[in-house]
């Protein structure tokens, strides 16, 4: 196996459980094969149950795959665990690597040391990370007095103290309101850019996936099912954007081409909302046959809705 960030080849994990009297085996990953290179942004989703903690804690070293391979920053996340370490950066959303009781300060002076960073690096991270991540202000409270936004951006400052090569996030935004997911997610992408950091992302939340990742890996049972684009996953199921446009007079009736379905019309026609397929045709000619017959004065496009797209992708493999 070559050396990149992330390569699996025919990995698998399976685990017996007990059910009354019988134990059955459950595949809780199924011969996954995976390549993300230096500085992707992966979204890694899927239901619950599809395998995507099980596949995080093979790829840290924490779960011995039961057959297969993986590289993790080209080393074996069992055998170099230690190494590993220095390389990657995890983030759980339900779960802290902070000291609960100790003021932030201390937590990330320790994880200092454990990293065995420099006194001069230590500090010159630290406050990169304060300044980014608006810390300041509780760097001297204790981790459980923090509120739920501010510990997870201690917790996301904690993870790259030492510049990890890698870093995975777990469910990073779940709980957050819409200002703190914002913050969180504007520093990841400035990180990523600034670094050339390398992020696996898994979670629930699609605005987390639209806004970080390039790339979307969909896994269903333990098997992946899509390994591409968002735009190359909405045409799988057929997806459908759509176009609201405001005319200048109203227009009741719109002559539109094949490939498009009108949806409706408010204030009797001066507002029509169209979907259309962009694989049988385009914005373009969209508005290109509405204008013909009236004026536009606005246009807006709605891209497909990410959440649907996904759960239109399990109906059709149920």
């Amino acid at each position: 196996m070559t050396s990149h960030i992330i390569e699996t080849s025919g990995l698998t994990r399976a685990f017996r459980v007990r059910e009354g009297m019988k134990r059955r085996t459950v595949v809780a990953v199924d011969d996954l094969s995976l390549r993300v290179e230096a500085g992707e942004a992966v979204g890694y989703i899927g239901a619950n149950g599809a395998g995507k903690s099980t596949t995080i804690k093979m790829l840290c070293g924490i779960l011995v795959p039961t057959s297969g391979e993986v590289r993790t920053c080209g080393l074996r996340p069992v055998a170099d665990r230690r190494r590993l370490a220095r390389e990657i950066g995890v983030v759980f959303g339900q779960r802290s690597q902070l000291w609960w009781d100790l003021p932030t300060r201390e937590s990330f002076s320790l994880l200092a040391a454990i990293h065995r960073l420099s006194p001069a690096d230590a500090e010159q991270r630290r406050e990169e990370l304060v300044e980014r991540l608006e810390l300041r202000e509780f760097l001297g409270t204790p981790v459980r007095q923090l509120s739920l936004g501010q510990r997870m951006r201690a917790e996301v400052a904690a993870a790259l103290l030492h510049r990890p090569r890698l870093v995975v996030l777990d469910e990073p935004t779940i709980g957050l309101d819409v200002l703190s997911k914002q913050r969180l997610r504007e520093f990841l992408v400035t990180e990523r850019r600034d670094h050339g950091t390398t992020l696996l992302l898994t979670t629930h939340d699609m605005g987390d996936v639209e806004r970080l990742c390039d790339r979307v890996v969909l896994v269903d049972r333990g098997r992946t099912v899509h390994d591409g684009s968002l735009a190359a996953l909405s045409r799988t199921v057929g997806a459908q954007r759509v176009m609201t446009v405001d005319l200048a007079s109203p227009t009741p009736s719109l002559p539109l081409p094949d490939g498009t379905t009108h949806l409706g019309e408010e204030g009797h026609g001066l507002r029509h909302r169209i979907a259309f397929d962009p694989e049988r045709v385009t914005a373009a000619a969209v508005l290109a046959a509405v204008s013909a017959v009236a004026e536009v004065l606005d246009l807006s496009i709605e891209e497909p809705d990410v959440e649907d797209v996904v759960r239109r992708v399990y109906q059709a493999r149920r």
